[in-house]
């Protein structure tokens, strides 16, 4: 047991390694807000989010001038009573992506020296459900793809032992996003699981449309295919589509998840450890998830993720796409297309240090509280 005394702010903006384009979005910038705590014991943990390059600078502005200073003489342990202060803290601006995104630097940092005090690596700490996870690709399903590189991604992600892999609609017509899917169907066969990603391009009638076709060629399930503030129409789209109905990763809160849950508004929940404001409240979707029966596929971040789906007993898959090589020495673990969560105790991410410092401004240090 010992209180923090020093907090440490970087900022690094990661280059994805392939062009990302969605329906509604691209993006070539990645920022990533890093939180590194220490106590009165030396131990040190880290933590951090993204964007997908824009809002890095309010995020840090609210780290350094809200959330941080409040870290200062608490007791470090205290996890839950923290990430509800904080919360409270930032009540007038919370349930919102820049709040959620900053609790959760801080909350990854703190249990990942949590776990570092104990011993323990994360996966075990928070529940040590499962040793591995199966892996499914989106690198190579991005909207500007041709058909016959979504197949050659498919073929060699299938010889490589992967579940599935994950491809993004929402192109003008139907038929166009038929003929690619049905392109990787054709080349993978009916036992590989393809799954798709809209990222709330459609409207309720137009989802309807895309589902039965999706249906035609055996998708896994329909992810994020309208607003995903309207529970209301996720849930119509649920009660007629034969394709489950996946969503999570722009929601910002337990309730939000509460809500789908509720209604039957998904049947697969992607809740994403930065947007849900950290670990903390992640397990607490998670288990609320198995409650219903629903399965947790969480979005992106697998470098974390890894950990969290093998704490819980009901996250079949994992997605794979590499966030952070450019400023880790460490690579998750996977064999024969399986992750495995690391063993070395907290989140099992060996930071490279001269790589941030390298890629970042000048790190802020806070020793003093409000």
């Amino acid at each position: 047991m010992a209180i923090i005394e020093r907090v440490e702010l970087f900022m690094v903006d990661l280059v994805p390694k392939v062009e990302r384009v969605d329906a509604i979005q691209s993006f070539a910038s990645q920022e990533t807000p890093i939180v590194r705590l220490t106590d009165a014991d030396g131990a040190v943990g880290t933590g951090y989010c993204y964007t997908i390059g824009t809002g890095g600078g309010a995020i840090m502005s609210l780290l350094r001038e809200t959330l941080a200073p409040r870290l200062i003489g608490r007791e470090a342990e205290q996890v839950e009573a923290i990430w509800r202060d904080l919360l409270f803290s930032t009540h007038a601006t919370a349930v919102g992506a820049i709040t959620s995104l900053a609790l959760a630097a801080i909350d990854t940092a703190l249990w990942d020296l949590r776990c570092r005090k104990a011993g323990l690596p994360l996966w075990r700490l928070a529940g040590g459900a499962q040793s591995w996870v199966p892996l499914y690709s989106t690198e190579g399903g991005w909207l500007q793809i041709a058909a016959d590189d979504l197949v050659a991604d498919a073929l060699a992600m299938k010889a490589a032992d992967y579940a599935g892999s994950k491809i993004k609609i929402g192109k003008p017509t139907v038929a166009q996003d038929r003929q690619r899917l049905a392109a990787v169907r054709e080349a993978v066969g009916d036992e590989y699981q393809i799954l798709v990603d809209a990222n709330q391009c459609f409207s309720l009638s137009e989802a309807m449309r895309r589902a039965d076709m999706l249906a035609e060629l055996d998708i896994g399930w329909f992810e994020e295919p309208m607003r995903a503030d309207d529970v209301g129409a996720h849930a119509a789209l649920s009660r007629r589509s034969r394709v489950p109905v996946a969503v999570g990763e722009s929601l910002y809160s337990i309730s939000q998840f509460k809500d789908y849950m509720q209604q039957g508004g998904c049947s697969i929940v992607q809740v994403d450890v930065a947007r849900i404001g950290g670990i903390t409240p992640w397990l607490k979707v998670a288990h609320m998830a198995e409650a219903f029966n629903m399965s947790v596929c969480p979005h992106f971040l697998m470098e974390l993720h890894v950990s969290l789906v093998c704490a819980v007993p009901n996250a079949p898959m994992l997605e794979y796409i590499p966030q952070l090589d450019a400023i880790t020495t460490s690579r998750i673990d996977i064999r024969k297309g399986r992750a495995h969560p690391p063993e070395t105790p907290g989140l099992g991410i060996d930071w490279d240090w001269t790589a941030i410092r390298a890629a970042s401004a000048e790190p802020e240090a806070i020793t003093e509280g409000i």
